[in-house]
């Protein structure tokens, strides 16, 4: 898979494609069946499976920090992106000239001009352009203007309600890991390099890798049972994890801390998994560190017994 960051690194003659545009947030069953149609769609007019993506995704350049919870960080993105039949993703800096681009000009300037699209296809919700004046009939009115076929497809649904990461995100906020596994097509899982920490946990007795959650807001906070894959080749260690602000010790920076049963070693630097099974409880605010430590003694027991039974 290429991947292509910003229109500049396109080549100035592009080869013809068959595109498909959206923030794609967590790759969901929707997301997925979304890049398969287009994957088939492609091999039958012999076109490249291209996915455009946007950085920062658009709702997070005009709401800020009040923007919703992220569920993939660019990086987890691009991971799932390439378990699944994509040739080129091109990701476009979403930025002041972009969202003042009129939706017929975003289609003649970018999709025409600098991608070469000639099958393009959307989800019935799609919207684009500047105050997201673009939508599926004004596509329609302008493939044959431009030349390019299009293709959309209805939201998918399950158990009754439409897969998107909104409701994923719901889910996760209120622990239902499993509920949220169903419609992502895999557990929940957040990824980072481990860091050097404070050294608290292990004057404590529980010693932790040490995750900075680099993302405007965590979908998931608390305490929680967790599976770590990336440490031991081939098998994933058990552990109990804290995400959030550390009220006790500083209050200020959200990261993930993880204490990993029967392991000890140096893995700092590696890229790692955490894999969140079952949440345990909401963080607290302890009058002393002995509070705290006795706390964790019991999250890590009932961390392990529900890690035994799974």
């Amino acid at each position: 898979m290429r991947f292509l960051r910003g229109l500049h690194n396109l080549p100035p003659s592009p080869e013809p494609c068959a595109l498909t545009i959206g923030n794609f947030d967590g790759l969901h069953f929707g997301h997925q069946e979304v890049i398969r149609e287009l994957s088939e769609a492609a091999e039958a007019r012999g076109l490249p499976t291209t996915v455009m993506l946007f950085e920062p995704q658009p709702v997070e350049y005009f709401a800020g920090d009040k923007a919703p919870p992220r569920l993939y960080r660019c990086r987890e993105k691009l991971s799932a992106i390439r378990q699944l039949p994509v040739d080129r993703v091109v990701m476009l800096t979403f930025n002041a000239r972009l969202a003042a681009l009129e939706a017929e000009d975003f289609v003649k300037e970018i999709l025409i001009d600098r991608l070469n699209v000639k099958y393009l296809l959307v989800g019935d919700d799609f919207r684009f352009g500047r105050e997201r004046k673009g939508d599926l009939q004004l596509l329609q009115e302008l493939a044959g203007k431009y030349g390019y076929e299009l293709g959309h497809l209805q939201s998918v649904i399950q158990s009754g309600q439409r897969v998107s990461s909104t409701l994923i995100r719901q889910h996760l906020t209120a622990g239902e890991f499993v509920e949220a596994a169903k419609l992502l097509g895999r557990p929940y899982r957040m990824t980072g390099k481990v860091v050097h920490g404070s050294k608290i946990g292990r004057d404590l007795g529980f010693p932790t890798i040490n995750l900075p959650v680099d993302r405007f807001h965590s979908p998931v906070k608390g305490v929680f049972a967790v599976r770590v894959y990336g440490i031991e080749p081939g098998q994933p260690l058990d552990g109990v994890a804290s995400l959030g602000s550390r009220p006790t010790i500083d209050g200020k920076h959200c990261l993930l801390e993880v204490h990993l049963f029967d392991w000890s070693g140096d893995c700092y630097g590696k890229r790692v998994e955490v894999e969140f099974v079952q949440y345990l409880r909401d963080e607290e605010k302890y009058e002393s560190m002995e509070a705290m430590q006795q706390q964790i003694e019991r999250d890590a027991a009932q961390a392990r017994k529900i890690l035994a039974n799974e």
